[in-house]
């Protein structure tokens, strides 16, 4: 068995590298720093092979693909990405559509070309990590919820999609609360909810994945959240939002 991980070099794509590995799954690694992909090669266990790029760029994006489109790959996890804290007046344009082009076009291209293949062969796994953000709105950290609602609600729908075919093919969500992982320093932001352990995150998403479930929920919280989402009024929501996004940032006034 073989997965393709993005993001492989920390958190929880580190974390289901190592899970994996664990299990014995071959493991095609992509992130962009090399030294850390050249360190996991020699030390887990199984055969380990490494792409250090940069998937904000496109030609990357399509260049991944077609290196390992041939390796006859069992499992797609889409883990790269990342946010930034902020008030959307103030924040860096060009860093928010380079946060674009890595949490939607990277996920886009990658779940549309791999499951073109999985959906002729009638096997595949698809795991796209997205976050309980992709069911809410995000004041002060705007852009990331909005990429990571496009990435639920897509995953959804091609689950659904897949469903009505009687596809095997299997794709599911994951979408946890706060993670300990440097989600924090790359956003230049501080959550006030204390983060999961993203070892535990990655071991109950993917055997959650191989139950076939479309949606994956880790942490009570957001189990909470995700519950009162249907009933409570939106602007109660968004309030509730703001003030679980406060942090202390030298980013924000």
């Amino acid at each position: 068995m073989k997965c393709l991980i993005t993001g492989a070099s920390s958190g929880i794509g580190l974390s289901m590298a190592k899970y994996l590995a664990s299990k014995n799954y071959e493991l095609i690694l992509v992130a962009r720093r090399k030294e850390i992909l050249e360190s996991l090669q020699k030390e887990l266990p199984v055969k380990v092979t490494i792409y250090a790029m940069d998937l904000s760029n496109e030609k990357n994006v399509y260049k991944l693909y077609e290196n390992v489109k041939n390796e006859n790959i069992d499992i797609l996890i889409n883990n790269a990405g990342f946010g930034l804290f902020g008030k959307f007046v103030k924040t860096d344009l060009n860093r928010e559509l380079q946060m674009i082009d890595v949490n939607i076009k990277a996920y886009h291209i990658l779940t549309k070309l791999f499951l073109q293949d999985f959906y002729q062969r009638d096997y595949g796994y698809i795991l796209n990590v997205c976050s309980s953000a992709g069911f809410l709105v995000g004041p002060n950290l705007s852009t990331y919820y909005a990429t990571k609602n496009y990435i639920t609600k897509l995953t959804l729908a091609i689950y659904e999609e897949l469903k009505h075919a009687h596809s095997k093919v299997v794709i599911s969500a994951l979408c946890p609360g706060p993670v300990n992982t440097e989600f924090n320093k790359v956003a230049k932001g501080k959550f006030i909810i204390n983060g999961l352990d993203a070892d535990k995150v990655a071991k109950k998403a993917i055997d959650k994945l191989f139950k076939h479930k479309p949606l994956i929920v880790v942490g009570p919280l957001m189990k909470i959240t995700l519950f009162l989402v249907r009933f409570a009024p939106y602007k109660l929501m968004l309030k509730i939002s703001y003030y679980v996004q406060y942090r202390k940032s030298k980013s924000v006034n």
